[in-house]
């Protein structure tokens, strides 16, 4: 038995298999949950965004547009969602880039430990816009059209905005001392 496509599924879920809709979520939900970790880099706001993202669109499913592919439509859910949950916990925690950019030393933690959180931490630094591009690009292992479609950009708008990010990305690290050879993501 070969498995449904995304589109099969919510076409059946539109003509009411609720069911249907279940198999979407274990399909997506830790691709999404991931994206939104890389976003917003807490757990709990991750599953908060993430079950968020499926309500959405659950609620919208008669608004999903066939000609595109389901995951994209469910990938822009989740960026702005993530997007949301950093503007509100900026606005209620007074959130700036200093408090998550420190790093807690920690003994038991190894230099690729303490490398990776630079690196996260440096990620963090980035403009919401940046951060979006580098997490969809190199986390996330999307096309130009794909991210372009995700963020309702042109191509060459997410191509200088991918390019601007890695340059910003590349300097932060350099100045959180992560060296070349350890900056996977940022590549």
């Amino acid at each position: 038995m070969t498995e449904q496509s995304d589109e099969d599924l919510v076409r059946q879920c539109r003509a009411g298999e609720i069911k249907s809709f279940d198999v979407l979520v274990e399909r997506h939900q830790r691709t999404i949950f991931n994206l939104a970790f890389r976003m917003v880099r807490d757990f709990d706001d991750a599953a908060d965004v993430s079950q968020s993202v499926f309500v959405k669109a659950y609620e919208n499913l008669e608004r999903f547009d066939p000609q595109f592919k389901f995951f994209s439509w469910l990938y822009r859910i989740a960026v702005n969602e993530s997007l949301n949950a950093l503007e509100q916990k900026k606005r209620f925690e007074g959130l700036d880039g200093n408090d998550l950019a420190a790093e807690t030393a920690d003994e038991k933690d190894d230099d690729a430990v303490r490398e990776e959180r630079r690196i996260q931490d440096g990620l963090m630094m980035l403009s919401v816009d940046q951060r979006a591009v580098i997490v969809l690009k190199h986390m996330q292992g999307l096309s130009y059209r794909e991210i372009a479609q995700i963020l309702d950009l042109p191509e060459k708008t997410i191509k200088s905005r991918l390019f601007s990010a890695r340059q910003t990305f590349k300097d932060i690290l350099k100045k959180k001392g992560v060296r070349r050879d350890d900056r996977r993501t940022a590549s």
